[in-house]
């Protein structure tokens, strides 16, 4: 059996040795290359940014594993005919909360003005407790869920808002609305499909409470830029912590570079790790030997 590993150079040095290890593991005889016959490949191991975009040759191939949680890149095109299936990587999670928890304690507790304190202000004033500070995030999928329930516990109220109906989640448009209204703190965690893009606008920015304050850590369509800024300049958003943008690496003169309001972190909220993203890899290629379903299976009409 042989799996190609279509992503950066880099990442080969990374997963020449996980990946066999995790197969082997997973009781799995395999051969992981960087090339192949495309007739006799029978698992794609992906990285979106790869330059492969025909997947019409693969006709033996049994799935196409992203490396990534999104598939935008992905996910329309007409040649991918294999089930495609998305990272959901334990490592992948715990980055992505530590992330989020950490920049809303931050924001939460006031933290900037302390630590850049050029005129040397003496300001006591205490911060409210967390159970006093409404937190909202928006899409609850694997990532959503574990932030979610992270801040919970830590005591914020935590709202959860999902395109698609789920238990204990706010859904639909008026739901949104719900869900905006009360956001003292927003997190955006939504994948990037034509339904979501620009789901943070002028109408729905003007929906937050004033001073509110935005973290994106999933996709930069999710906001459309030009009413965050003029959100961010009126005050009605107190500030935004973005880690991804449309254009990435974000153009030096950009306006959020230099905005006293903005935060811009370059795109490390999560990252696939290739100790535990291996694995994920490798029970889906046990699966898919043993005719069993696989993990994450992107469904083509949702996007995700």
């Amino acid at each position: 059996m042989t799996t190609v590993l279509f992503a950066a150079p880099a990442l080969w040095a990374e997963y020449e040795t996980e990946l066999p290890k995790a197969l082997a593991e997973a009781g799995v005889a395999a051969h992981v290359v960087t090339m192949a016959d495309p007739a006799e490949v029978d698992y794609i191991v992906y990285a979106p940014s790869s330059p492969l975009q025909d997947f019409a040759p693969y006709v033996r191939t049994k799935a196409v594993l992203s490396l990534w949680a999104g598939v935008e890149r992905i996910v329309n095109n007409p040649t991918l005919t294999q089930p495609l299936c998305r990272m959901v990587d334990p490592g992948l999670t715990e980055g992505m909360v530590e992330w989020v928890v950490g920049h809303t304690l931050r924001h939460h507790l006031g933290m900037d003005r302390h630590i850049v304190n050029p005129g040397h202000i003496w300001d006591p004033t205490c911060p409210p407790l967390a159970r006093e500070r409404p937190v909202t995030v928006l899409g609850m999928g694997a990532l959503g869920s574990a932030c979610a329930a992270a801040l919970r516990g830590l005591n914020f109220p935590v709202t959860g808002w999902s395109r698609t109906p789920k238990p204990g989640c706010l859904h639909g448009e008026a739901g949104l609305r719900q869900a905006l209204a009360t956001a003292q703190i927003l997190v955006l965690l939504l994948p990037k499909t034509p339904q979501t893009e620009n789901i943070l606008n002028a109408e729905t920015l003007a929906l937050l409470p004033h001073g509110a304050v935005v973290l994106n850590p999933g996709r930069g369509a999710l906001i459309d830029d030009a009413a965050l800024l003029a959100a961010l300049e009126s005050g009605h958003v107190g500030h935004a912590t973005l880690d991804v943008f449309r254009v990435e690496p974000l153009p030096s003169d950009h306006p959020y570079w230099s905005h006293p309001r903005v935060t811009v972190t370059p795109h490390i909220a999560a990252d696939t790790r290739a100790h535990s993203a291996a694995r994920v890899i490798a029970e889906n290629i046990r699966r898919g030997e043993a005719g069993e379903p696989f993990l994450h299976l992107v469904d083509r009409v949702r996007g995700y």
